[in-house]
């Protein structure tokens, strides 16, 4: 007896977790499920949940009578699918009620199977992969310089020299200078040609007189 109980214990346990997982998978809200095998010998769980529109809960439905039947049980039977508002899917040992919201709060299900609440873990988070962040695309020499401490710290350093010893550039004002200047030489020059080459015509225009 007491072997035969612990299979069907975790009989029942796979299957409410079978349904649950099921309605989850179509995003059904406010689930909540119930022991009730000490209220009546024909089933020992309720589990009541809520669609937003009558596509959702014959959705939710769905979902649960594939799962239950995947999972290794008998092929549940449902009632009320097609219409929507309030379906009932029959697993047996668990009954589902799967309703809109204004038939939930008006026939209020939790008050009449609600004694006893079963704790089960709702929304039970999947493992998420890391997603690695993208880096930008380096050359090999640029990813070879940033994997390397020593390459890192020498360019560091000369970073630093350049800072403190800034290359020396050419003053361009000076060279400027420089060019006026012989420039002003070159007109002197020329200008003093000029006036001796006068002062020797004028010379010989006397003569010839």
């Amino acid at each position: 007896m007491t072997n035969t109980a612990t299979v069907d214990k975790k009989d029942i346990q796979k299957l409410q977790r079978t349904i649950v997982d099921a309605l989850e998978d179509v995003k059904a809200q406010d689930i909540q499920v119930f022991d009730t095998a000490h209220l009546s010998p024909l089933f020992e769980r309720v589990i009541v949940a809520s669609g937003t529109s009558n596509r959702q809960t014959k959705a939710l439905a769905s979902s649960v009578r594939d799962a239950v039947r995947e999972a290794g049980f008998s092929k549940p039977r449902t009632e009320g699918e097609s219409n929507g508002e309030w379906i009932i899917v029959d697993c047996g040992p668990a009954v589902v009620h799967v309703m809109q919201p204004s038939f939930r709060q008006y026939y209020k299900l939790e008050e009449l199977w609600g004694e006893k609440p079963v704790r089960l873990k709702l929304g039970a988070a999947k493992p998420v992969v890391p997603v690695k962040e993208v880096a930008p695309t380096l050359s090999a020499a640029a990813k070879k310089a940033a994997a390397s401490p020593s390459l890192r710290r020498s360019s560091a350093a000369k970073k630093g020299a350049l800072e403190l010893n800034p290359p020396k550039k050419s003053a361009p004002r000076k060279v400027a200078a420089k060019k006026v200047a012989v420039k002003k030489v070159a007109v002197k020059k020329v200008a003093a040609k000029k006036v001796v080459a006068k002062k020797v015509t004028v010379k010989k225009v006397i003569i010839g007189a």
